[in-house]
């Protein structure tokens, strides 16, 4: 049988898992651990509830980035570019990069601090190693061996589902302040709330699963983008709604994990300023144990492993789509040194970053919130492809995905709205 869903369910599930899982566990970064520490350690299980309305919406505007990539055989920015020009999509394109790179500082200096808590060392070797390892990795291993490595990666989130197993949970608050959550129209609160929503519905997320559908077909030599077939395809479309609903349900289920561990830890014992995902592993120490602690530090530092050639790589797929230079980490590298070098150079940045003086909770809430201000837009023109027929052919978007869609739009620009009224007033 030549229909490759049925072919992927005869050899395991696993096949039917790929950008998806990768994606929706990427989200789960070192940066976005500190986020939902800061979430659960500042307000305790006040925020816990994000969780559940934004699953649905995550999983939906998801589903659109991998269509997209799919059905057109071209990334985001390359369909954007077609349908509203170079300089309308530049300056987000620009936006991105910036945000990414802060992402990648802070998640490398959380990496290497996590690391110095382990093992003890330097911090800045620790770092430069991070640093080194990924780029080496995405230049010059193809994407066929690179993609099963990204894949193993995300076996270490299931750390964040240990730790809760090593602390006491009160079920009853939870489920009450989950269900039934008390809002705060405070700055800090609207702030740290888009911060949650900047990094769980984040635009890197976006670029790099449409991209990694494209990079899927081209190592499928047979395959073609969706609209050029006259039939069929049925199948790619299902697979694709497997791969994501299951990353982005399991990215959201750690999401969870998190907040309600340092809600139950650290909150719980007057620790409400996290600086840092490893400042959250730190303070778990002497709260919750030893094991608690090492769990959540090599959660850290297997995270960032996985994360950080997300965070470049779709940086690089972006920029690479905008000026028309061939993107693959499938190419060699002297076919793709436009595409090569911006992984290089948002990695490095970021590493340099480590050294400067910048706070790095700032730097973690004002990339969040580039991040949110960024989505709304993208998100806008995501939702104006995979609603055209001419692009998408018969594999347009269904009423419901549409509604999802806009639904996960309007979110992301209601939520930023009224941070900035807040911040502004």
């Amino acid at each position: 049988m030549n229909d490759r869903i049925d072919d992927a369910r005869r050899s395991g599930i696993r096949n039917l898992l790929g950008p998806g899982l990768v994606t929706g566990a990427a989200d789960d970064d070192p940066s976005g651990i500190a986020t939902y520490s800061q979430a659960g350690a500042q307000y305790g299980y006040s925020l816990l509830w994000t969780v559940f309305l934004t699953t649905p919406l995550m999983i939906a505007i998801q589903l659109v980035s991998a269509q997209i990539g799919r059905v057109t055989g071209k990334g985001i920015t390359a369909n954007a570019r077609e349908l509203y020009g170079a300089s309308g999509v530049s300056v987000l394109i620009v936006l991105l990069v910036v945000a990414n790179t802060i992402n990648i500082a802070v998640d490398i200096a959380a990496m290497a601090e996590a690391l110095f808590l382990v093992v003890g060392g330097l911090r800045h070797e620790h770092a430069l190693i991070f640093a080194a390892v990924s780029v080496l990795l995405q230049v010059f291993v193809p994407y066929r061996r690179y993609s099963p490595i990204l894949k193993w990666l995300t076996l270490v989130l299931f750390l964040y589902v240990g730790v809760v197993f090593t602390v006491d949970i009160p079920w009853r608050e939870v489920a009450v302040k989950t269900l039934l959550p008390q809002a705060q129209l405070t700055p800090d609160y609207l702030m740290l709330l888009v911060a949650v929503l900047g990094t769980t519905i984040s635009p890197y997320l976006f670029f790099w699963q449409a991209s990694q559908e494209v990079e899927e077909m081209r190592r499928q030599k047979k395959s073609r983008p969706l609209n050029r077939l006259s039939r069929g395809g049925g199948s790619e479309m299902q697979r694709i709604k497997f791969d994501t609903s299951i990353g982005m349900i399991f990215s959201n289920t750690i999401a969870f994990f998190i907040m309600l561990t340092t809600a139950a830890t650290l909150h719980a014992n007057g620790v409400t300023n996290i600086q840092t995902a490893a400042d959250a592993a730190n303070a778990l120490r002497p709260i919750a144990g030893e094991f608690a602690f090492l769990l959540f530090a090599l959660g850290i530092i297997g995270t960032g492993l996985l994360a950080i050639p997300v965070l470049a790589g779709s940086a690089a797929y972006a920029v690479a789509d905008l000026y028309h230079w061939p993107s693959s980490l499938e190419a060699k590298v002297p076919h793709a040194l436009g595409f090569y070098g911006i992984i290089a150079a948002a990695t490095l940045i970021g590493f340099g970053l480590t050294f400067t003086p910048f706070d790095p909770i700032r730097m973690l809430i004002w990339s969040a919130v580039i991040n949110g201000v960024v989505a709304v837009p993208i998100m806008a023109i995501m939702m104006l492809i995979v609603t055209r027929r001419e692009v998408m052919g018969r594999f347009v978007a269904s009423r419901r995905l549409k509604i999802a869609g806009w639904a996960a739009t309007g979110l992301m620009a209601t939520a930023v709205t009224a941070m900035l009224v807040a911040m502004l007033g």
